[in-house]
């Protein structure tokens, strides 16, 4: 028998009805027709061969198509009884004449039965650009960058401990110059103190920055010890960072105060001023390393050991250069007991 479909100019589709007999049914917007005479609403039609787009064209009232004949593939297939498919939102409805058996087009986005076959409804390319939006937004919105920032409430001792440098800086840049040389002096950890008092010195000599508030380490301290206080807590990140700042003090001035004795170094070197909180921050960046992801990890040691090594060459402070590389290491070496301890909790 002929299959033919015939559109009027106001978007009625025809389709057969399964015995011959032609069937007009009023197509609406994106409306369309299935063989066996069944007419879905909003939906779209496959038809069998070669037919399919123009019937879509027809469907939309662009052309009209008169006895036009089916179009196999390749391999003929015999004539099955067409079976309409219910079709509503996100259905399919198919057609099975001579051709493709079966054939689904897609109604609502939805996949069809056929793979390969599919046919999105109009306006899905818009709505899958709006999902990726407000999927893009919420990934903003879970961004908290005030987190690389210590508080009060989440991190208590990186918090307090800045609130100290920064006052003791604010008082070393606009205090009275001999007071704060007086004050510098008696916290140095230089090797008549540590041999006096060790304990007030250590401690002392890590309440100053040296060179201020501006100085790299001062920014290197807020967000890493932020970071691994975020991770292991308050008591933990204080010792980590007071462990790199005393073994990495006294590993470097016991051997002045050595070469002191054994006149290879001047006496005036026992009174070297050295004070400052970058033997503990050098730690914190360490410990630290071991508490992110590998890549990330091994990208923060290359970077901060490069800038250490750099220092080191230039050979402006060597002792101290060496004091930097020690308490990084000493950091490191802190990985097998802070990982079991660490609340994964992002910075």
């Amino acid at each position: 028998m002929d299959r033919s479909v015939r559109v009027s100019g106001g978007g009625a589709a025809v389709g057969e009805d399964g015995g011959g007999a032609a069937v007009e049914v009023p197509v609406g917007a994106g409306g369309a027709v299935g063989a066996g005479g069944a007419a879905v609403a909003g939906g779209a039609v496959g038809l069998s061969g070669g037919a399919g787009a123009e019937a879509l064209l027809g469907a939309a009232g662009l052309v009209t198509l008169d006895a036009m004949p089916s179009q196999a593939g390749p391999s003929q297939a015999e004539p099955v009884e067409a079976e309409p498919l219910q079709a509503g939102s996100g259905q399919a409805v198919g057609s099975s004449g001579p051709g493709r058996a079966g054939e689904a087009a897609l109604v609502g986005g939805s996949a069809s039965g056929v793979p390969g076959e599919v046919a999105q409804g109009p306006g899905a390319g818009a709505r899958a650009g709006a999902c990726g939006v407000r999927a893009g937004l919420r990934g903003l919105r879970g961004l908290r960058p005030w987190r690389l920032l210590p508080s009060p409430t989440g991190t208590p001792f990186t918090f307090g401990y800045a609130v100290v440098l920064l006052l003791t800086s604010l008082f070393a840049e606009y205090g009275d110059p001999a007071l704060v040389s007086s004050l510098h002096q008696g916290s140095s950890t230089d090797v008549a103190h540590l041999a006096d008092r060790p304990m007030f010195v250590l401690v002392a000599s890590a309440l100053w920055i040296a060179g201020g508030v501006t100085s790299p380490y001062a920014i290197v301290f807020l967000l890493v010890l932020t970071a691994l206080e975020r991770r292991v807590g308050g008591l933990r990140t204080a010792g980590v960072f007071l462990l790199g700042h005393a073994v990495a003090t006294l590993a470097t001035e016991v051997p002045v105060g050595l070469s002191v004795l054994a006149g290879h170094l001047p006496g005036s070197s026992a009174y070297r001023l050295d004070y400052g909180i970058s033997f503990g921050v050098a730690a914190s960046v360490g410990a630290l390393a071991g508490l992110l992801t590998p890549w990330l990890r091994w990208a923060v040691l290359a970077g901060f050991g490069w800038m250490l090594v750099q220092d080191l060459i230039a050979f402006t402070d060597p002792m101290t250069n060496w004091g930097h590389l020690l308490a990084l290491v000493v950091g490191i070496a802190t990985w097998p007991v802070l990982r079991g301890h660490g609340r994964g909790t992002p910075a």
